[in-house]
């Protein structure tokens, strides 16, 4: 599949997308139970789990790389916006929560694209990245939106994250069945997740982690390139 908006929106709205969808979105509202009063940006292509939080955040958008596309969401309004991702189009520490998923994996540049979030990052802010594991059939089968892009371990992660001042706080796991399309098989999807996660968590699909703001090494962050956003062309 294509990892762009219109392969990545193609494969959740598909039966095993949308098991895969409801997974991972059970874990990061295990992680994030109440964002009320929160301003919440979704990055790379998070906007099929950014529903869940719309209607409680005090403000909710998504942002997404060039190489993915534009998407408009929600409907009947634009609060998604495409930009280059070590110049991302916000104010200093805007948001309160960050959620990147297909972010990481598609970035040109992992650092600079870290930083620019931890730019926009509140000082007391979270940041919840969902990232392909390495060892999972999820970043091995084709088909699966995982498998495109670099995969990684946790000791990866952990690197990455310490280098451009996050402190990891929370580690969790998701999508432990196997990307099949059997419609037997996705019935029980729930079913697996919960074998799994005791059985053979180290197969998990993908890495959760929650990581805060280091607020104890001030490096500076990336500059920050003076160009203009480009808002996602409303579609039906």
């Amino acid at each position: 599949m294509e990892n762009d908006s219109a392969g990545l929106s193609a494969f959740y709205g598909s039966p095993v997308g949308q098991v895969a969808r409801r997974v991972i979105q059970r874990r990061l509202r295990e992680a994030w139970p109440d964002v009320r009063g929160t301003r919440l940006l979704g990055y790379g292509f998070a906007i099929p789990f950014l529903r869940s939080f719309a209607t409680e955040a005090d403000m909710v958008a998504a942002l997404m790389p060039e190489q993915i596309g534009p998407v408009a969401w929600p409907a009947g309004s634009v609060l998604s916006v495409v930009a280059q991702e070590d110049a991302l189009p916000f104010p200093d520490a805007m948001f309160d929560r960050v959620l990147v998923i297909h972010g990481l994996e598609n970035a040109e540049s992992l650092r600079p694209l870290l930083r620019q979030l931890w730019r926009i990052l509140a000082p007391s802010g979270k940041l919840i990245i969902v990232a392909p594991n390495r060892t999972s059939l999820w970043a091995q089968v084709e088909r699966s939106p995982f498998a495109h892009g670099r995969p990684f371990n946790r000791s990866q992660l952990e690197a990455l994250l310490r280098d451009t001042l996050y402190v990891a706080e929370r580690w969790d796991h998701a999508l432990m069945m196997p990307p099949l399309k059997s419609r037997r098989f996705l019935g029980r999807g729930i079913s697996w997740e919960n074998i799994g996660r005791r059985i053979w968590p180290a197969l998990a699909g993908v890495h959760i982690v929650e990581a805060t703001k280091s607020m104890y090494s001030m490096a500076p962050a990336q500059p920050v390139r003076q160009e203009r956003p480009v808002l996602a062309s409303a579609r039906g």
